[in-house]
This record gives C-alpha cells, sequence and structure tokens, in this order.
C-alpha cells in the first residue's frame, strides 16, 4: 500500500544539531507534498517553539509535547488536548526539589523556569536568546507559586539533573498514574547545543505519547496505520515508529530506537538522514 501519512519526529532528525533543516530534508518534504501525502511534525516541545519549522516546511499536522495536543496545522484547528492535573504538578515539583533537581515547565506560549539550565536552556539557545509573539521564557522565582497564581495550563513538566533519575521515576511511578520518557544526554548522545551533559524526565498525562498521539491522528483521518510511515531518533518516538506500517531511525540515533526501526540510514541528521529515510519508501 502507498504511504499517505509521514509522521517525523524534529531535533536529532529532520532538523540538525544547528536547529536547521538541510535542503534535502526540505527537497523531501516537498516531494512528499507533489504526491499528496501528508505530513506530520511529532516533537516533544510545544507548538509555539517550533511554529516557525511547522510553516517552513508546509506541515500539514502537528503532535507536540509528546502528544499533549494534535493540531491541524492547514486549518489551525485542535484536534487534541490533554493537559498536566496541577494536583500531579504540584507532586512532582515537590519530589523534585526535595531532590534538589531542576524543574521547568511548558505552557502553550511559554517555558517557565527558575534558572535556565538544561532543556530549558537549550530552546532559549536555539530561539535566539530572545522572546517572541509566539514564545517567551519566564524566569519565576518559584515556579509552582507562578503557576498556580496565574493559572497556567500545563502541558509538560520536565525534571532535569547531572544525576541519575531513575529512582525518582520510579518513585513518581508508584505514586501517581502518569507517563515519563527518561531520556540521557550524555556521552555520545551530550547536548551539543549548551554542551553539557544531563538527563531529563519528561512528564505528561498517562496515555499520553507520541504513539498514542499519532494512533488518534491514525483515526482522525482514516488513515491505516499500514499506510503511515514514521521516522524518529529518540526513546520517545519508539511507540511511534512501533505502531507505523513503515518506520525509519537515522545511523546516529540512540540504540533502542534501532532495535525497532524497520530501517536505519547510512546518513546522520547532519547529513539528510531523513530525506534518504523518506525516499526509501515514497520512491
Amino acid at each position: 500500500m502507498p504511504i499517505k501519512l509521514v509522521a517525523s519526529d524534529l531535533d536529532g532528525t529532520l532538523v540538525d544539531h544547528n536547529n536547521l533543516i538541510p535542503v534535502n530534508n526540505l527537497n523531501a518534504i516537498y516531494d512528499m507534498e507533489k504526491k499528496n501525502i501528508d505530513f506530520a511534525i511529532c516533537t516533544g516541545k510545544t507548538y509555539s517553539i517550533t511554529k516557525d519549522i511547522c510553516d517552513k516546511c508546509h506541515a500539514s499536522y502537528g503532535i507536540f509535547g509528546n502528544g499533549t495536543q494534535i493540531i491541524n496545522l492547514k486549518t489551525g484547528e485542535e484536534i487534541y488536548k490533554n493537559l498536566l492535573p496541577l494536583q500531579d504538578f504540584n507532586s512532582c515539583y515537590n519530589l523534585a526539589k526535595k531532590h534538589n533537581f531542576h524543574v521547568h515547565v511548558y505552557s502553550d506560549t511559554e517555558i517557565i523556569s527558575e534558572d535556565l539550565l538544561y532543556m530549558d536552556l537549550r530552546n532559549y539557545v536555539l530561539n535566539g536568546n530572545k522572546n517572541t509573539s509566539n514564545l517567551s521564557f519566564k524566569i519565576a522565582e518559584n515556579i509552582q507559586d507562578y503557576v498556580t497564581n496565574n493559572n497556567t495550563s500545563i502541558f509538560k513538566l520536565v525534571i532535569s539533573s547531572t544525576e541519575d533519575l531513575s529512582n525518582l521515576k520510579n518513585e513518581i511511578l508508584s505514586n501517581f498514574d502518569l507517563n515519563i520518557n527518561h531520556i540521557r544526554k550524555k556521552g555520545f548522545y551530550k547536548d551539543k547545543i549548551i554542551n553539557k551533559e544531563y538527563e531529563y524526565l519528561d512528564i505528561t498525562p498517562k496515555h499520553i505519547g507520541k504513539g498514542y498521539a499519532l494512533e488518534y491522528l491514525s483515526n482522525f483521518l482514516k488513515v491505516d496505520k499500514q499506510d503511515i510511515m514514521s521516522i524518529g531518533d529518540n526513546v520517545n518516538d519508539i511507540d511511534m515508529i512501533k505502531i507505523s506500517g513503515k518506520s525509519a531511525t537515522l545511523s546516529d540515533s540512540y540504540d533502542e530506537v534501532k532495535k525497532v526501526a524497520s530501517y536505519i540510514t547510512t546518513n546522520t541528521s547532519e547529513n539528510a538522514g531523513f530525506a534518504e529515510a523518506v525516499y526509501k519508501f515514497i520512491s
């Protein structure tokens, strides 16, 4: 069956380490467009962070916040949204602070932090060190107070540290019904944007993830999952890859992803591995 929808991660997949889209990747997207193949961006970032990239690559749909929100980018219609309850945020925040771990949160238009250190700093650097009409960076003396006082809608919570976060992850999961992606940016996967090694817990409501969201989108569009191709490089892409009829990952992806993808490119994200994967299945 021909591919009807291509779903792709952003960082380390569609965009390179400088947050740029290699020209060959753009050409592959435009060739998909000529074949009437819809393109969906599937990212852990919120829409406000990625709007410019979505526009540039003519994406039809967007799965944001690792699945907390789905938007029809052709019409602006919000197809799905599932926010993190305030009670769960407060509980996780208190646990993180008990261990002196770093916390930041994402609303639809803000990244809220007490001090830019990890993924929050990375996004600050990638977005030109400035606030825009789509996205603003808020430094709060206390995130918990800020969220409560401003009735902030939380798309996701991120806890970061240079230390191992496995015990905290287990503690949260044993007490709360939440979804957690545990990402380690260490060694080969070191964050080159801010030149730092760390790991983080990406926390969202239960039954939230790129796989859940892509399945929801496929049902919404009445597209069979066998007619979907997905591309990703990180562990939060695994569920998306597993449910797709065709899938690919890049040569510099996490090993866990290589074990489940049906195709591994010879090229890296820096050398348009995304385009290689697309042409493997749509040419």
